[in-house]
C-alpha cells in the first residue's frame, strides 16, 4: 500500500515513515525538503498519485496567531483537495489532546480549524489526538524560566514519548478510518511541574522549580482536565524515567 506522510522528515514523521516501511509499505516522506509543500501545493499531485492513505503530521513554522491559522487552513485545504483528486481512501492527522478545551490559544484554534476542515471534507478520516510529548519538556521549561527559577503550573499532565506517538499513528494509519477522534497518552499522570523538575534535575540544571496553580502554560491557565485524555484513550508503555535515561545516554 502506498502511504504519503506529510511532514515526513520531522520529529514524528521520520519515526512513522520508518515504522510503516518496516511493515512492508511504500511510503513517501513528503516535506518541502523533498519537493512536496502542502502550503503552496508544490509537488502534491505527484506525491499523492496512487496513494491510499495520507498522514498529516506537519506543523506550522510560526506559532503567531495569524500565521499558524493561515498555515493549517491553507495547508489543510490544499492537501484535502489533492487527496480528493487522487482518490485517497483515508486521511489521518495528528492533533492534540485538549484542543477543544484550549481555544484561548491561537495554536489550538488553528488545530481546531484543521480538524473541522478534515471532518467536512468527505474523505474518510481518523484524528489521532496525542498528549504533550516528553521531548517538549525543555521548551516548556524555557517558556517559564528566569535565571534562578522556573514557575510552572501544578496541573496534571499525562505526556507521551514521540516514539510511542509514531507507533500509535502507524496502527491508526493501517487500520480502517474511524471518522472521529482517537486519543493516545503516556502511562503516568503527574503535575507538569514535577515532570519538568525531574527533567531539569537529570540535566544538572539547578534552577528551582516552583509549582503554581496560576502559572500560565504558554499564556493560558490550565487545570487537571485541560491537557489530559478522557476515558478510553490508548495508553502507551514508555515511562518518563525510562525515556529520560535513554535520552541522557544519547546526549553528547
Amino acid at each position: 500500500m502506498k502511504i504519503v506522510v506529510i511532514g515526513g522528515t520531522g520529529l514524528i514523521g521520520t519515526k512513522l515513515v520508518r515504522r510503516l516501511r518496516q511493515r512492508g509499505h511504500e511510503v513517501v516522506a513528503a516535506s518541502p525538503s523533498t519537493g512536496v509543500n502542502s502550503l503552496t501545493g508544490e509537488g502534491l499531485a505527484g506525491a499523492l498519485a496512487g496513494a491510499e492513505v495520507v498522514v498529516d503530521v506537519a506543523n506550522a513554522p510560526s506559532f503567531e496567531d495569524k500565521a499558524v491559522l493561515a498555515f493549517f487552513e491553507t495547508s489543510g485545504r490544499n492537501l484535502l483537495a489533492a487527496e480528493a483528486a487522487a482518490g485517497v481512501k483515508h486521511h489521518v492527522a495528528l492533533s492534540v489532546v485538549g484542543t477543544d478545551r484550549m481555544l484561548g490559544s491561537g495554536y489550538f484554534r488553528a488545530k481546531m480549524a484543521q480538524e473541522k476542515l478534515i471532518e467536512a471534507s468527505g474523505i474518510p478520516y481518523t484524528l489521532l489526538r496525542a498528549t504533550q510529548f516528553f521531548e517538549f519538556m525543555d521548551g516548556i521549561a524555557r517558556s517559564s524560566a528566569d535565571a534562578e527559577r522556573v514557575r510552572l503550573s501544578s496541573a496534571q499532565l499525562q505526556p507521551i514519548a514521540a516514539e510511542d506517538v509514531a507507533e500509535a499513528l502507524a496502527d491508526v494509519t493501517l487500520g480502517p478510518p474511524v471518522n472521529g477522534i482517537v486519543e493516545v497518552a503516556g502511562p503516568e499522570r503527574r503535575p507538569l511541574a514535577e515532570f519538568v523538575g525531574k527533567y531539569l534535575s537529570a540535566k544538572k540544571d539547578r534552577r528551582e522549580v516552583i509549582a503554581d496553580a496560576e502559572a500560565p502554560y504558554f499564556g493560558l491557565r490550565i487545570d487537571d482536565r485541560s491537557l489530559t485524555p478522557g476515558d478510553g484513550a490508548r495508553v502507551m508503555p514508555t515511562r518518563f524515567d525510562d525515556w529520560l535515561a535513554v535520552s541522557l545516554a544519547g546526549a553528547p
